[in-house]
């Protein structure tokens, strides 16, 4: 891997204020050609605040910055585009409406010699970076028809077609299950094996060990300190993001036994919908028992996702096929209205579209779900649903100014404790869990898996679908793994491993490719 004592970037004593916040105070940050080189600290820490200052989103700021010894005056998003600098948003940053070839290439449309759009070339082009990824996608489907995962490898296509010299990715495998995650490492490896730098954002501590040459972490705004990574044990880095040891980020609190049956879901079916970007499912059977949390794996598109959306009536009755039932009584998933009634709540994959009201208050999107509760005969009994939400902002420890306060303006894991308040709040015997812990700190992942802990603790049923691994062997008393909607192995807590779950987990694809391999047509 190529390496310089001197940097190819240098940040110096950035700071950036917003009404009523000091996000960043005096970070310096050194980055090297060829290197991929970390950024970790806890949400609200400033990471995202100083990698949307170098690539432009935020104009004004304090500090300077130089690229390659030269100053460098980045105060518009073409600014860094035109140096050289691509980014990767933890939030993505795509045009829903449009094709993954226009978005792909957003403002920067190859052209013709008579000045229209060269879609054949934008196509192949899209084609080829896509491919680049594992991704086998038409370029002119629209991208609100593809699932966050793939998404999210649309949005490190984009930055591949960038010339780029330095490359953020922030959160980039937030989304991804391991085995995409090794191929978006193969392309990270090829690029700084050509000199690129590479600013690696993540939450995921393993993979920062497997990926990354030096790490820098932020607290509170500020500069702690830079490491070589292969000198530096997690418990240092821990320590240097949080300000105090943490233990084991997820843990498994002992059980005596499971309780009486909450779900049960047999021969559960479902019709793919590609312009939507639903995959099918097939004969999918499984239980959850009250106390008991059930891990969902699987790679992308796997249907890990529409298992649960099933289950909290997102499609109907009609979409599906199978039987359902709560409590031992049949439940029909008709509407996700139906499912809180009958005790099921949902923590979605995408808490920013899905769970939330960005634009409206901690207050109301903690209530939204449970209004009933505080009808009365004159309207909503407003003192009431008051006194509610911040009884659990205060048992969830929610950061926030107030409960008027926006949720847009809290970080990650703060607003993912909101939508935990809220699926809370309408006292649920079943929750699903898609990704409960993706985009968040250290600090908040171990606290939502406490918190998982204490309900399976009081009775509730959790059944858990998630990407990493790590947290489903912590958290879960069993996995269920699914290739392709159908489930392909259920592992007890004693018996699963990463290895197991990930051979379940591509157990059909392997078997339909020595199909093929023996009868050399395609399946």
């Amino acid at each position: 891997m190529p390496e310089s004592n001197s940097p190819i970037l240098a940040m110096r004593d950035i700071a950036k204020s917003f009404p009523g916040v000091r996000a960043l105070t005096g970070v310096s940050m050194d980055v090297r050609a060829g290197e991929v080189h970390a950024l970790l600290g806890e949400n609200g820490a400033g990471k995202s605040t100083l990698c949307n200052i170098l690539s432009g989103v935020f104009t004004e700021y304090a500090g300077s910055i130089e690229l390659a010894g030269e100053r460098a005056n980045i105060h518009h998003p073409k600014d860094a585009q035109s140096l050289g600098i691509g980014m990767i948003h933890q939030e993505l940053n795509l045009v829903p409406e449009l094709s993954i070839a226009d978005n792909i290439f957003l403002g920067r449309e190859p052209r013709t010699r008579w000045g229209t759009i060269n879609r054949p070339l934008m196509d192949a082009e899209s084609r080829r970076l896509l491919a680049e990824l594992g991704l086998r996608l038409d370029p002119r489907r629209p991208v609100r028809t593809c699932q966050i995962a793939e998404q999210q490898l649309i949005e490190v296509a984009k930055a591949l077609s960038l010339n780029v010299r330095v490359l953020i990715m922030d959160e980039p495998t937030s989304a991804l299950a391991d085995a995409e995650v090794k191929l978006l490492f193969a392309v990270i490896r090829r690029l700084v094996a050509r000199g690129v730098a590479v600013i690696y954002i993540s939450h995921r501590l393993e993979e920062l060990y497997e990926i990354a040459d030096r790490v820098t972490v932020l607290r509170d705004g500020g500069y702690i300190g830079t490491r070589e990574m292969a000198a530096t044990d997690r418990a240092e880095l821990i320590r240097m993001m949080v300000g105090r040891p943490l233990g084991e980020i997820f843990q498994h609190s002992a059980k005596i036994s499971a309780g009486a049956e909450r779900l049960r879901v047999t021969g559960l079916s479902l019709a793919a919908d590609p312009r939507a970007g639903r995959v099918a499912l097939h004969d999918v059977s499984l239980s959850v028992r009250a106390g008991e949390i059930v891990g969902l794996a699987g790679l992308m598109g796997a249907g890990r996702t529409e298992v649960l959306e099933a289950i909290f009536g997102v499609f109907g009755t009609r979409a599906i096929r199978g039987s359902l039932a709560l409590d031992g009584k049949p439940y029909p998933p008709r509407s996700p209205e139906e499912a809180i009634r009958r005790g099921v709540a949902l923590v979605a994959e995408d808490r920013k579209t899905q769970s939330l009201v960005l634009s409206n208050t901690v207050r109301f999107n903690a209530s939204l779900a449970s209004l009933k509760r505080f009808r009365r005969w004159s309207g909503v009994d407003a003192k009431a649903e008051r006194k509610a939400v911040a009884e659990q902002v205060a048992s969830l420890r929610v950061k926030t100014p107030s409960l008027a306060s926006m949720v847009a303006n809290l970080s990650g894991g703060n607003q993912q404790k909101v939508v935990l308040a809220k699926c809370l709040l309408t006292k649920p015997t079943v929750l699903l869990l898609d990704e409960p812990t993706r985009g968040i700190d250290v600090g908040a992942k171990a606290e939502i898996s406490e918190l998982v802990n204490k309900l399976a603790a009081a009775g509730t049923g959790i059944l858990m679908a998630s990407s990493e691994l790590p947290e489903l062997l912590g958290t879960c008393d069993r996995i269920i793994v699914l290739c392709e909607g159908r489930v392909t192995a259920e592992l007890d807590r004693a018996e699963a491993t990463q290895e197991r779950i990930l051979a379940a987990a591509m157990a059909r694809q392997v078997v339909l490719a020595e199909d093929m391999s023996s009868t050399g047509k395609e399946t």
